[in-house]
């Protein structure tokens, strides 16, 4: 269940309400006139069942409710009424599978602009990464995929393809190459200065490395783990049984690869510069294709699911 706090100008609350009471899936409504301060107004509470939110929420913003007023959403982690669990049993589809595209976009706004923190985390992890694969480290390799952020701006590509939003598609453009520049850029002078005082070396990132080769020597499976990482990261951002959106790439070697292409960049070794870069193209490929493919699926598949359920429900006497 999501739990909705309205607040609305005076004037369009008697609207507001109608459709909430309209809108199936929605319970215990309350409405306090005159309650909000600041913007004023009446503050107008209840709860929706999460396969009924995304439809209520584009309503109340049709209403204009988002710049006259405020829309603040909740996710109710336990509700024992009856009441509720009704809403949800008329509200149509699964609240599991729904996807509240208000939600998506926010999220994926804030994960995907480019910030002072955004570029220290993608800088530290793919340092991290840098030294893994000169130590052929792969506990190093998993730690720094998951500090890596670098799902957030991919994440907002897949959105932003699939609502046609090209400002979010632009902004997390720029944070991906932006963030990848700078820190293959500052791993470049990490790996330097490692290897003046005698931690790095060419021998190293030569030798056999039998945890780590697969990050500059791309094949078919790169694509295809890459492709199930993006559809993996694409639900967990979606799903409302979904735990935090930490590490969820942590299969792709996006992070590694920038590492070892900047370490081998630094000792001018070409070959693993060019296979280390084509490997971080085909994991940025397969993730934004998977992810963009299933958010349209997704989307399609609650729209029927929906209709579906409508339609059984119209049918039934």
């Amino acid at each position: 269940m999501l739990h909705l706090r309205l607040i609305i100008p005076v004037g369009k609350t008697d609207d507001v309400v109608r459709l909430i009471e309209n809108t199936v899936g929605t319970t215990h409504l309350v409405v306090l006139p005159g309650a909000a301060r600041t913007p004023s107004g009446d503050v107008v509470l209840c709860d929706v069942a999460r396969e009924a939110g995304d439809e209520l929420i584009g309503a109340l913003r049709r209403l204009d409710l988002d710049e006259t007023g405020s829309i603040a959403v909740e996710q109710i982690d336990l509700s024992l009424s009856e009441r509720a669990d009704k809403a949800k049993e008329e509200a149509p589809g699964e609240g599991a599978d729904a996807v509240l595209w208000e939600h998506l976009a926010d999220a994926t706004h804030e994960e995907s602009t480019l910030s002072i923190t955004y570029v220290a985390f993608i800088t530290l992890a793919t340092m991290i990464a840098a030294c893994g694969v000169v130590l052929d480290n792969a506990v190093l390799i998993v730690g720094a995929m998951a500090v890596g952020p670098e799902f957030g701006p991919l994440a907002g590509i897949c959105t932003a393809a699939v609502q046609r939003a090209p400002r979010l598609a632009l902004r997390s453009l720029i944070a991906l190459l932006v963030g990848f520049a700078v820190a293959m850029a500052v791993t470049v002078g990490f790996s330097l200065f490692m290897d003046a005082l005698g931690h790095f070396s060419k021998a190293a990132l030569d030798g056999a490395r039998p945890n780590t080769r697969f990050i500059w020597a791309p094949d078919v499976f790169s694509f295809v783990v890459a492709v199930l990482a993006g559809i993996a990261g694409t639900l967990s951002l979606t799903s409302a049984k979904s735990g935090a959106l930490v590490g969820v790439a942590i299969s792709v070697t996006t992070v590694p690869a920038a590492a070892n292409a900047a370490v081998a960049l630094s000792y001018g070794d070409t070959r693993q510069t060019w296979g280390s870069t084509e490997q971080l193209l085909l994991n940025l490929l397969g993730i934004i294709l998977a992810g963009t493919l299933t958010l349209l699926a997704q989307k399609w598949l609650w729209s029927t699911q929906r209709q579906r359920k409508n339609a059984l429900k119209d049918s039934a006497p």
